[in-house]
């Protein structure tokens, strides 16, 4: 596991919540990369890995986080880990790094040459009660960016993967995929655009004939309300704003965000680095233990039911 950003609350939730991991899960080997103010008690509980000193810089903060990723990403394909968990990242200094991609998603499909990645948002548990899992079908695009970026060959393959995920990884046998309108009201026949019938509809219909259960484009107003009554196992958003604000709002410190596609498993909490926090005591390491723990849920069942 990365410790992320030293400057933020990275080192600080992934030490609890590794402590917390190691005393449920003592099987559990973790390895921690990166940087961290209280190097003793890093070295003294886990097996540790520095990748440099932070002089406090958003140049040097970036360097780190991604000498630690980079690293992560070794081990894991190497075999000796058999999964990543990545702390929270700060954007603009992964930039200043050198960095060419904008998050962990991008970053990671460039380091491992994976064809095609998944930007996953998955609770167990949720404020409502029943598990919510959405794919960002886009990412970290401009909202400008997203319709132009939405092809039918891209919602194909999103969509593919999600099912061929859940069905490997989360052991569901038939999959059931909720697709979310890009427009309001699903552009309503055409009065407020026409990617729902250009563009979604026939991506629906070619994934159909290929045995996909999914819906058509179904407005972002009541898509939602699918997952939350249990009529389908997932639901794909167009973009990343429609899909974060609602997985944020139910599944907070709950949630974890999975990169679907790559050759190992990878998961990160669903917070950032919180530079407000560092030191108050007040930083919440339960979606870091969340992230841990399904990181090796998932581990051990690709090992049980290799892909």
């Amino acid at each position: 596991m990365t410790l992320g950003d030293p400057r933020g609350i990275g080192p600080e939730v992934v030490l609890s919540a590794a402590r917390m991991l190691r005393a449920e899960q003592p099987a559990v080997e973790l390895i921690l990369l990166g940087a961290t103010g209280d190097v003793e008690a890093l070295s003294e509980a886990f097996t540790a890995e520095g990748v440099g000193i932070c002089d406090g810089t958003v140049s040097s903060a970036g360097r780190i986080s991604l000498q630690a990723i980079q690293r992560g990403v070794d081990l894991a394909l190497s075999g000796e880990a058999s999964g990543l968990v990545t702390g929270p990242i700060h954007k603009p200094a992964l930039q200043a790094a050198g960095a060419g991609s904008p998050g962990h998603t991008e970053l990671l499909r460039e380091l491992t040459g994976a064809h095609r990645v998944g930007m996953l948002m998955a609770a167990e548990s949720t404020r409502l009660g029943p598990p919510l899992r959405i794919l960002l079908a886009t990412t970290h695009l401009a909202l400008r960016d997203v319709p132009s970026a939405l092809t039918e060959d891209l919602l194909e393959d999103q969509i593919l993967l999600l099912r061929d995920s859940l069905r490997d990884l989360w052991g569901i046998p038939r999959p059931r995929i909720a697709l979310c309108a890009l427009n309001p009201h699903a552009s309503d026949g055409g009065l407020f655009g026409d990617e729902e019938a250009r563009v979604m509809t026939p991506a629906v219909e070619r994934l159909r004939d290929r045995g996909v259960e999914v819906t058509l484009p179904l407005s972002a107003d009541t898509v939602f309300l699918q997952a939350i009554e249990k009529s389908v196992d997932a639901v794909v958003v167009p973009y990343h704003d429609v899909g974060m604000a609602v997985f944020k709002t139910l599944a907070f410190g709950r949630g974890v965000n999975v990169t679907l596609g790559l050759p190992f498993i990878r998961t990160s909490p669903d917070h950032g680095t919180a530079f407000d926090l560092v030191g108050t005591g007040l930083a919440d390491p339960t979606s870091t233990l969340e992230a841990l723990r399904l990181a090796a849920r998932l581990a051990l069942h690709r090992k049980s039911s290799p892909l």
